[in-house]
């Protein structure tokens, strides 16, 4: 059942925003380290110093922001990428951006033996803005501009040649592997607020941005053509909707990996629930995303305890069957 009054939008939102802070407070809560609800109120207002209470406070309350902040942001990057290429398929892996963070980290251990989490963060963020980057150029060329069939193409392209140089680095440099196989995978396992810190500036003026133009892909949804004939400067705004991208999706990979599948699932559930128009769609996605990323991450925890599944891989298991129906809707129309 699809919302249309802006009142019954703004219920649901309501909903799904309190979904998130419950999901938010489920992960603080629940984990291979026995708490309670009870514990995490004490830990927050009476804190004690036991080992409960700084599990509680420095190790679960980093992740679930974290986990909450990044699906929300994949989610919005999600939506440009399938308005940008209109494609339902699209995600941010199209871009480029999972494939680029990877071989710049690869790169990063391999030949400069890095070994800090917190400078992976830059560098896979500086990664991922470059393939970003020479996706979105690569798109650009030719008379006819970008368009999205070009798009698409140059992100498969420019992700399976990250793809291929960070297995052949890999296979030349074993040690290597050991040391990025779980941020490959993607978690949010172990991630501290700094490495948030860090990129926060930049999600942020992701968000801001996506707000400001959401009327805007509202025009632009219509058709290139249209959109043109409404007096719509299409080439600046698909400038701004790659820049979001750029900033949302990467910083969310520099955090936490490449975490497939929340950028494309989420996007068709907020459209099945508040229509096309992005003004809504986004902050329903945000909330969607966060949601999701937050769910997976605490059923990572319990599959194989006391070891944890990477949530990346828990994602792949809940968005593949989406992604199977997805393909056969749009081949078989």
């Amino acid at each position: 059942m699809q919302l249309t009054t802006n009142r019954q939008r703004w219920l649901g939102l309501f909903l799904i925003f309190t979904i998130t802070i419950f999901l938010i407070s489920a992960s603080i809560v629940y984990g291979y380290t026995d708490t309670s609800w009870s514990m995490a109120v004490d830990a927050f207002f009476r804190f004690d110093g036991s080992t409960e209470h700084l599990v509680l406070t420095t190790i679960r309350l980093p992740r679930a922001i974290i986990a909450a902040v990044v699906g929300a942001s994949l989610a919005i990057a999600g939506v440009f990428m399938q308005t940008l290429t209109k494609n339902p398929l699209a995600s941010p892996e199209i871009f480029g951006v999972n494939a680029g963070a990877g071989f710049a980290i690869v790169v990063a251990v391999t030949v400069f033996s890095v070994t800090s989490l917190q400078a992976f963060t830059w560098i896979a963020f500086l990664g991922a803005a470059a393939a970003a980057i020479g996706v979105y150029l690569i798109g650009s060329i030719g008379r006819e501009g970008l368009t999205p069939m070009k798009l698409t193409l140059a992100g498969a392209a420019m992700a399976a040649m990250f793809a291929s140089f960070t297995q052949g680095l890999l296979v030349l440099n074993e040690a290597a592997l050991e040391q990025v196989l779980f941020w490959l995978a993607g978690s949010v396992q172990g991630r501290k607020l700094d490495y948030l810190v860090n990129v926060l500036p930049y999600l942020t003026v992701g968000w801001v941005i996506s707000l400001i133009i959401a009327s805007k892909m509202n025009v632009f949804a219509m058709g290139e053509d249209v959109a043109k004939g409404l007096g719509l400067k299409t080439g600046l705004l698909k400038m701004a909707a790659a820049f979001v991208i750029i900033l949302l999706a990467g910083g969310s990979v520099a955090i936490a990996g490449p975490i497939g599948f929340i950028g494309m699932v989420i996007p068709h559930f907020a459209r099945a629930i508040v229509g096309i128009d992005h003004r809504w769609v986004l902050p329903y996605s945000a909330f969607l995303g966060a949601s999701l990323l937050l769910a997976a991450d605490i059923g990572a925890r319990y599959i194989i305890m006391p070891q944890e599944v990477p949530v990346g891989v828990m994602t792949a298991i809940l968005g593949t069957p989406f992604f199977v129906y997805l393909a056969r809707k749009g081949f078989n129309g």
